[in-house]
């Protein structure tokens, strides 16, 4: 069974109250009515015994004189007459005996008893009854000396009654109307009232499932206008805190797939690097055996000490590489950034190269413009030393490595492409990945380990830059971005 709403709850409170008012009062005005009526009755009353013994006296004190009773007797027929026609009341006459002496209306046929009521007023005191509509009013009727008999007023009380259910059926009809009006009235109220909480419980609700408000539900003045105000400050700090749990959790959702994929990355390099290390010392301990076993063997000897030397520098080379990687990776580098002239460092270092270039057959075409940049020196030497040599161990016989920059937006770019083999479509996404290598064969055969771009992706990054494989008709093309030198006022007068 379903409750009552709220708004029919208040609203039959509001016609309840009003109702019971209504009748409380009603209750108080009709008793005060019939207090009146009954106390306009007994002056009235009282006053028409006074006046009919005033009169019997009179009349008495007048004649001859003879027996109060006797005389009584005599002329009770006319003073009844005479009293009715001046109250406008039936008027009956009784002697000291209870014998009736005199009757207004001397046809009229008695229905009730007084007796009793006879008794008590033949004893001196006024005595009342009540039969119908009427009410029975007896009173001694004194004469010069004693009482002589007793008066009755009959007093009809169809007029009060009337008056008074007349006022009854006012309140019931008042008491009615303001039942259904206040209860009429107290819904529409009630129901704009409970609108305001339906909407309030609709915000709720939305809350609930996850839908903000945009603003307040209601716009009021009132206490439902403050809880409105407040149910919305507390979507918007729930929606605060939401977000920020969910940010957070984005952030511990990407630190785990990090750890995770940095997990794989160490199992990986440890699987790599001592599948690296074991390759050369392999080659090292077996040149050494074949040593031992043919020491006469002056040729073996010379090929031996080429090969245990290149399978060294290569192990060198190896953990300089490493021990730079993991460097980068778990501490920050020491970083001394300043201004360098891009077009003189790059021209410096294909001279460098250019010697290594000749014994491969390659020739290394500088396309440079003027450009300063602002990052450490020696990380540009080990990014540019690595890519050129790159690019001249894997390009092929009368090659071309070519070495370009431009300015882009606020930032210098530079572009090593060669003409070289080439890096499989396949591979691209995994070329920076330590100890990954496109041609073991080649790479070892070239001394490659697998580190370079790696290590040249961490340095170039940590100073603000980046490094990419880009699309190239030919070979493999790496561009590098790194921030231009600006001149700052305060920089101008320190140098």
């Amino acid at each position: 069974m379903s409750s009552l709403s709220i708004k029919i709850k208040f609203s039959l409170f509001l016609a309840a109250l009003l109702s019971l008012t209504v009748f409380v009062l009603s209750l108080f005005v009709l008793r005060g009515i019939q207090d009146q009526q009954q106390t306009r009755m007994e002056k009235e009353l009282i006053q028409q015994s006074r006046i009919a013994n005033l009169s019997v006296k009179q009349a008495y004190m007048t004649s001859p004189p003879v027996d109060a009773q006797r005389f009584l007797s005599a002329r009770g027929q006319q003073f009844a007459m005479d009293l009715a026609v001046y109250s406008g009341l039936h008027v009956v006459l009784y002697d000291n005996a209870g014998k009736k002496v005199g009757d207004s209306i001397p046809s009229a046929v008695p229905s009730y008893e007084v007796n009793g009521t006879l008794a008590f007023a033949l004893e001196g005191k006024i005595a009342y009854q009540r039969e119908g509509l009427s009410l029975f009013y007896l009173a001694p009727l004194q004469g010069p000396g004693k009482q002589m008999g007793v008066i009755q007023f009959q007093y009809p009380l169809t007029n009060d009654i009337r008056f008074y259910r007349t006022i009854t059926n006012l309140f019931l009809y008042t008491g009615a109307a303001v039942l259904v009006v206040s209860f009429i009235l107290g819904y529409l109220y009630f129901r704009r009232a409970t609108s305001a909480i339906v909407a309030l419980n609709q915000a709720a609700e939305q809350i609930r499932r996850g839908r903000f408000l945009p603003k307040s539900p209601l716009r009021r003045m009132d206490e439902l206008g403050r809880l409105s105000q407040g149910i919305y400050y507390m979507s918007s700090e729930i929606q605060k805190n939401m977000a920020a749990m969910k940010k957070e959790e984005r952030k511990l959702r990407r630190a785990v797939v990090k750890l995770q994929r940095l997990e794989r990355q160490q199992k990986q390099f440890i699987g790599n690097i001592s599948h690296e290390f074991k390759t050369p010392l392999t080659s090292i301990k077996a040149y050494s055996e074949l040593m031992e076993l043919y020491p006469e063997d002056a040729g073996l000897r010379k090929d031996a000490f080429h090969h245990i030397r290149l399978e060294s520098d290569r192990l060198t080379d190896m953990v300089e590489k490493v021990l730079r990687l993991a460097e980068l990776q778990k501490y920050e580098f020491e970083y001394l950034p300043q201004k360098v002239d891009l077009q003189e460092l790059l021209l410096d270092l294909i001279n460098r190269m250019k010697a290594k270039a000749e014994r491969f057959d390659v020739e290394i075409v500088p396309q440079l413009t003027e450009a300063s940049i602002w990052a450490d020196r020696e990380s540009l030497v080990h990014i540019f030393v690595n890519l050129l040599d790159n690019g001249i161990k894997y390009n092929v016989k009368g090659g071309q490595v070519i070495v370009s920059d431009s300015v882009e937006s606020h930032q210098a770019v530079v572009t090593i492409a060669d003409t070289g083999i080439g890096i499989p479509r396949e591979s691209r996404n995994k070329i920076f990945e330590p100890f990954y290598t496109v041609n073991k064969d080649r790479s070892r055969q070239s001394g490659g380990t697998g580190l370079g771009l790696a290590l040249v992706k961490q340095l170039a990054e940590k100073q603000g830059g980046t490094v990419e494989l880009i699309d190239s008709p030919q070979g493999a093309a790496f561009r590098l971005t790194f921030p231009l030198f600006r001149v700052f006022p305060d920089k101008e007068e320190s140098e």
